[in-house]
């Protein structure tokens, strides 16, 4: 089952895909590697048009991805949710009531344990699972964690966002403009 009625969050890296994303019957995105100095005027648009937009914060181009810098995010943009791999950046989120998506990186064994004890620590609403591309560990770290599981990074097909969502995946991060179009949710 997808979450937010979207098998896709399209994560936005430029402004012509902002745009793009503003067009779209897409409700739910995730803005990355954005300037500082675009963010209000990028936050103006999502609220006009009713997007509710994640922020990662340590792609954000001139802010330091640290608590001061989140609690100036959630205060004067308010996004509707904040992406982070930083528990500083979540913690402070979760003060503030906004939602919160912890990223997890699978490398090995030992960094999926870290991640565990950094979770428990944390207790994002949300975790991303990178790269999204392993069903096995989607699946488990939903059920470990009990957590709606986003998996991002590396997908490029069709059946690889099947694959995620069957695994569990509630949606798929993803920048891939011919995957935001073929899974475009009815409006």
């Amino acid at each position: 089952m997808t979450y937010f009625g979207q098998k896709i969050l399209p994560s936005v890296r430029k402004l012509e895909d902002f745009e793009k994303m503003l067009k779209s019957p897409y409700e739910y995105g995730v803005l990355l590697e954005m300037h500082v100095s675009r963010l209000k005027a990028v936050y103006e648009l999502a609220h006009r048009y009713d997007k509710k937009m994640f922020l990662h914060m340590d792609l954000v181009q001139g802010l330091k991805n640290d608590e001061f810098a989140t609690e100036y995010v959630c205060q004067e943009l308010k996004p509707y949710g904040v992406i982070s791999t930083k528990a500083s950046v979540i913690l402070k989120a979760r003060q503030k009531k906004v939602k919160t998506m912890q990223r997890m990186f699978l490398l090995d064994s030992s960094s999926l344990e870290k991640s565990y004890h950094l979770m428990e620590r944390t207790q994002p609403d949300y975790i991303e699972v990178l790269p999204g591309l392993m069903p096995k560990y989607i699946e488990e770290v939903k059920r470990k964690t009990g957590k709606l599981v986003f998996a991002g990074g590396l997908i490029d097909t069709v059946e690889e966002v099947e694959q995620a969502i069957a695994a569990g995946a509630s949606s798929i991060t993803t920048s891939n403009k011919e995957l935001w179009k073929y899974f475009e949710p009815n409006k």
